[in-house]
Protein backbone atom coordinates (compact mmCIF):
# COMPACT_ATOMS: atom_id res chain seq x y z
CA UNK A 1 0.00 0.00 0.00
CA UNK A 2 2.99 2.23 1.02
CA UNK A 3 4.89 1.62 -2.15
CA UNK A 4 1.48 2.52 -4.45
CA UNK A 5 1.71 5.36 -2.68
CA UNK A 6 4.73 6.43 -3.12
CA UNK A 7 4.62 5.69 -6.35
CA UNK A 8 1.34 7.95 -6.96
CA UNK A 9 3.13 10.40 -5.87
CA UNK A 10 6.68 10.44 -7.35
CA UNK A 11 4.11 10.30 -11.04
CA UNK A 12 2.47 13.44 -9.50
CA UNK A 13 5.51 15.17 -8.72
CA UNK A 14 7.05 14.34 -12.62
CA UNK A 15 3.59 15.35 -14.03
CA UNK A 16 3.71 18.51 -11.67
CA UNK A 17 8.06 19.09 -12.93
CA UNK A 18 6.96 18.69 -16.68
CA UNK A 19 4.08 21.12 -16.57
CA UNK A 20 6.78 23.40 -14.50
CA UNK A 21 9.39 22.56 -17.11
CA UNK A 22 7.32 23.81 -20.42
CA UNK A 23 7.81 20.00 -21.26
CA UNK A 24 4.98 19.93 -24.03
CA UNK A 25 3.14 16.57 -26.06
CA UNK A 26 2.83 17.04 -29.56
CA UNK A 27 -0.55 16.24 -31.18
CA UNK A 28 -0.19 13.07 -32.62
CA UNK A 29 -1.90 11.44 -35.64
CA UNK A 30 -2.54 7.30 -36.08
CA UNK A 31 -3.41 6.28 -39.57
CA UNK A 32 -5.57 2.81 -40.40
CA UNK A 33 -3.07 2.45 -43.24
CA UNK A 34 0.25 4.51 -44.12
CA UNK A 35 -1.67 5.67 -47.40
CA UNK A 36 -5.33 6.48 -45.56
CA UNK A 37 -6.37 9.78 -46.54
CA UNK A 38 -8.03 9.98 -43.11
CA UNK A 39 -6.58 9.68 -39.46
CA UNK A 40 -7.89 7.10 -37.03
CA UNK A 41 -7.34 8.69 -34.15
CA UNK A 42 -6.13 12.57 -33.26
CA UNK A 43 -4.68 12.89 -29.41
CA UNK A 44 -4.73 16.78 -29.22
CA UNK A 45 -2.15 17.89 -26.02
CA UNK A 46 -3.55 20.34 -22.85
CA UNK A 47 -3.09 23.38 -23.41
CA UNK A 48 -3.26 23.21 -27.38
CA UNK A 49 -4.66 26.31 -29.12
CA UNK A 50 -7.90 24.55 -31.05
CA UNK A 51 -9.63 26.95 -33.26
CA UNK A 52 -13.36 25.49 -34.38
CA UNK A 53 -14.33 27.01 -37.80
CA UNK A 54 -18.07 27.33 -38.81
CA UNK A 55 -18.99 25.31 -42.13
CA UNK A 56 -17.74 27.44 -45.36
CA UNK A 57 -18.99 27.08 -48.35
CA UNK A 58 -17.44 27.94 -51.98
CA UNK A 59 -17.16 31.41 -53.63
CA UNK A 60 -19.00 31.97 -57.02
CA UNK A 61 -17.13 30.10 -59.76
CA UNK A 62 -19.25 31.54 -62.83
CA UNK A 63 -20.80 35.05 -62.23
CA UNK A 64 -21.92 34.85 -65.78
CA UNK A 65 -24.15 31.75 -64.84
CA UNK A 66 -27.42 32.42 -63.16
CA UNK A 67 -27.60 33.17 -59.76
CA UNK A 68 -28.04 30.57 -57.17
CA UNK A 69 -26.92 27.62 -59.52
CA UNK A 70 -24.67 24.99 -59.65
CA UNK A 71 -23.94 26.24 -62.63
CA UNK A 72 -22.63 29.24 -61.13
CA UNK A 73 -21.01 27.66 -58.06
CA UNK A 74 -19.86 24.70 -60.49
CA UNK A 75 -19.62 20.91 -59.89
CA UNK A 76 -18.48 18.94 -56.52
CA UNK A 77 -14.94 19.38 -57.17
CA UNK A 78 -14.83 23.35 -57.96
CA UNK A 79 -17.01 23.54 -55.08
CA UNK A 80 -14.71 21.55 -52.75
CA UNK A 81 -11.77 23.65 -54.25
CA UNK A 82 -12.74 26.71 -53.51
CA UNK A 83 -14.08 25.69 -50.05
CA UNK A 84 -10.64 24.15 -49.16
CA UNK A 85 -8.82 27.46 -50.48
CA UNK A 86 -11.74 29.65 -48.57
CA UNK A 87 -10.91 27.29 -45.55
CA UNK A 88 -6.95 27.86 -45.91
CA UNK A 89 -7.20 31.50 -46.04
CA UNK A 90 -9.08 31.69 -42.56
CA UNK A 91 -6.78 29.51 -41.17
CA UNK A 92 -3.37 31.46 -41.89
CA UNK A 93 -5.25 34.49 -41.17
CA UNK A 94 -5.23 32.77 -37.24
CA UNK A 95 -1.97 31.74 -37.97
CA UNK A 96 -2.32 28.18 -38.52
CA UNK A 97 -2.36 26.14 -41.99
CA UNK A 98 -3.69 23.01 -43.64
CA UNK A 99 -1.66 20.74 -41.52
CA UNK A 100 -2.98 21.51 -38.69
CA UNK A 101 -6.45 20.35 -39.17
CA UNK A 102 -7.23 17.55 -36.58
CA UNK A 103 -11.02 17.33 -37.69
CA UNK A 104 -13.58 17.59 -40.78
CA UNK A 105 -17.10 17.04 -41.89
CA UNK A 106 -17.64 17.50 -44.93
CA UNK A 107 -21.82 17.84 -46.16
CA UNK A 108 -22.25 16.80 -49.71
CA UNK A 109 -25.52 17.47 -51.23
CA UNK A 110 -26.46 14.57 -54.19
CA UNK A 111 -25.37 15.75 -57.61
CA UNK A 112 -28.41 16.06 -60.01
CA UNK A 113 -25.63 14.89 -62.66
CA UNK A 114 -24.85 11.82 -61.23
CA UNK A 115 -28.59 10.47 -60.37
CA UNK A 116 -28.94 12.51 -57.28
CA UNK A 117 -25.99 10.85 -55.75
CA UNK A 118 -22.74 12.79 -53.90
CA UNK A 119 -19.88 13.12 -55.91
CA UNK A 120 -17.14 11.43 -53.48
CA UNK A 121 -14.77 11.20 -56.09
CA UNK A 122 -14.92 14.80 -57.03
CA UNK A 123 -14.55 16.18 -53.65
CA UNK A 124 -11.36 13.77 -53.01
CA UNK A 125 -10.05 15.22 -56.15
CA UNK A 126 -9.63 18.73 -54.45
CA UNK A 127 -9.31 17.10 -50.79
CA UNK A 128 -6.08 15.12 -51.90
CA UNK A 129 -4.79 18.90 -53.31
CA UNK A 130 -4.92 19.65 -49.27
CA UNK A 131 -3.81 16.56 -47.25
CA UNK A 132 -1.48 13.93 -47.54
CA UNK A 133 1.04 15.71 -49.92
CA UNK A 134 4.82 15.27 -49.70
CA UNK A 135 4.24 18.95 -48.71
CA UNK A 136 1.34 18.63 -46.18
CA UNK A 137 1.31 14.95 -45.34
CA UNK A 138 -0.86 15.37 -42.29
CA UNK A 139 -4.98 14.30 -42.64
CA UNK A 140 -7.19 14.97 -40.18
CA UNK A 141 -9.82 12.50 -38.39
CA UNK A 142 -13.46 13.13 -41.09
CA UNK A 143 -16.64 12.39 -41.77
CA UNK A 144 -18.17 12.68 -45.31
CA UNK A 145 -22.34 12.85 -45.19
CA UNK A 146 -24.34 13.27 -48.15
CA UNK A 147 -27.22 15.65 -47.22
CA UNK A 148 -30.37 16.87 -49.02
CA UNK A 149 -29.82 20.59 -49.18
CA UNK A 150 -27.28 23.43 -47.65
CA UNK A 151 -27.85 26.44 -47.01
CA UNK A 152 -28.50 27.90 -50.23
CA UNK A 153 -29.33 26.69 -53.83
CA UNK A 154 -26.55 25.80 -56.20
CA UNK A 155 -24.04 24.37 -52.89
CA UNK A 156 -22.78 21.16 -53.34
CA UNK A 157 -20.84 20.77 -50.17
CA UNK A 158 -19.87 22.66 -47.15
CA UNK A 159 -17.03 22.11 -44.74
CA UNK A 160 -16.43 22.10 -40.76
CA UNK A 161 -12.96 22.40 -39.65
CA UNK A 162 -11.41 21.71 -35.89
CA UNK A 163 -8.11 22.79 -36.20
CA UNK A 164 -5.12 22.72 -33.10
CA UNK A 165 -2.07 23.54 -32.56
CA UNK A 166 0.52 22.41 -29.84
CA UNK A 167 1.69 24.50 -27.59
CA UNK A 168 5.91 25.74 -27.75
Amino acid sequence: MIRKLLTAAALGALTSFAALTGAQAEITRTYPTPTSFIAQVIRVPAGSETIYLSGQLPAVADPAAAPNTIAAFGNTEVQAASTFAKIEGILKSQGLGMGDVVSMTIYLVGDPAMGGKMDFAGMMKSYNKYFGTPEQPNRPTRSTVQVSALAGPGFLIEVEVTAAKAPK
